[in-house]
């Protein structure tokens, strides 16, 4: 059997290993198995989510309202801006994956970062786009434009702060940049982790409203899988000109959003107390792993996100040292697969946190 030649040169997104597959593999107990590979949120979710989503557990036999009038009034209410600004996705991914095939086609060119999110680049294959790539770890925006200027994208991915690095631009900058693109390039701006960027910077806070009123070629994305705790709930959204979002919803599935996805999302929206319990709880022990790498002579990247990048220098190796902690029952993401001898470590609780520090000191 045959299949597009393009799926030849894509390869599969590799996500943090799950428990139950170091359960197995391993023979660990569950209760023995820390996980800190795929930046959830330690403290699980809201309590009134939980609560409120157990009360409703027997609408799963029925298809959720696919208008998703609550939560796109509730993100509505909370960016000030109009529910058609608003598009819900099966996590953020999934309306990347309608940005590109919107916009993207075979030969098309699509700018981003040296570093970044892996789903840019594999969407972009789907269509047969070309991927174009920065030199610099960081997001360099004088290079971005240099590169706009010269190869001429469809589409630009700003990721900030970023992943898997966890730098982030100061909003200004974005600003700064945009005033110098065409309209007719579409510039995304995928904030999956601003919580937590604006409790340790208010320069990185993007006024939504302001960015897309400015800008109609700009799309802004977040997501519940984060700061709010709803990874296995699979929410994200983009907020941008009406006139992109229509035609983005052209290429949205029917109910692509659950039933209890719905609930817990919009509630999760509501409850900013738990939110701002995760955001302080993570940047107080983010202070302990930049603590860590100093007296262990290893560079961290100043991380705005809920994770750190230990770089590991040329006398250790990251995939060595991510399978010793997993064989120890610690989950962390080794980075060789983006070309950089690192481990990200999701900030897990004080607990947590401990155990990773001495566990993964014994391999260093």
């Amino acid at each position: 059997m045959t299949f597009n030649k393009h799926l030849e040169n894509i390869k599969t997104y590799e996500a943090g290993k799950p428990i139950e597959l170091v359960v197995r593999e391993y023979g660990i107990e569950t209760k023995d198995i820390v996980k800190l590979a795929s930046n959830e949120n330690p403290l699980g979710c809201s309590p009134k989510v939980v609560e409120a989503v157990g009360k409703i557990l027997t609408k799963m036999a029925l298809y959720p309202d696919d208008s998703m009038v609550n939560l796109k009034n509730a993100l509505s209410a909370r960016y000030d801006v109009d529910s058609q600004n608003v598009i819900i996705g099966s996590g953020s991914d999934q309306v990347i994956e309608f940005l590109i095939h919107a916009k993207a086609h075979n030969g098309s060119k699509i700018l981003m970062n040296s570093i970044t999110f892996a789903m840019y680049e594999i969407y972009a294959k789907h269509v047969g786009a070309d991927v174009i790539r920065t030199s610099s770890q960081e997001h360099d925006l004088d290079e971005f434009y240099k590169l706009y200027q010269e190869q001429k994208p469809e589409i630009i991915f700003i990721c900030t702060p970023n992943n898997p690095t966890g730098d982030a631009l100061d909003a200004q900058k974005i600003y700064d940049f945009l005033q110098k693109i065409d309209k007719d390039t579409l510039v995304v701006v995928d904030a999956a982790y601003m919580e937590y960027a604006i409790i340790k910077d208010a320069k990185k806070k993007i006024n939504v409203k302001e960015l897309i009123q400015k800008h109609s070629n700009v799309i802004y994305l977040g997501t519940f899988s984060k700061a709010y705790g709803l990874g296995g709930m699979r929410v994200g959204y983009g907020i941008a000109d009406a006139k992109i979002i229509k035609e983005l919803y052209k290429l949205r599935p029917p109910f692509n959003i659950t039933t209890l996805s719905l609930e817990a999302a919009t509630l999760a929206l509501g409850d900013e107390e738990f939110v701002q319990k995760s955001v302080a709880l993570n940047l107080e022990q983010m202070k302990r792993y930049e603590k860590f790498a100093k007296e262990q002579k290893i560079d961290i990247i100043n991380s705005y996100t809920n994770f750190v990048t230990l770089l590991l220098g040329s006398e250790r190796n990251s995939t060595k040292i991510a399978n010793q902690l997993l064989q120890k029952g610690m989950i962390v993401r080794d980075l060789s697969s983006y070309n950089i001898n690192a481990i990200r470590v999701t900030i897990g609780t004080d607990e947590q946190n401990s155990r990773f520090f001495k566990l993964v000191t014994q391999f260093l």
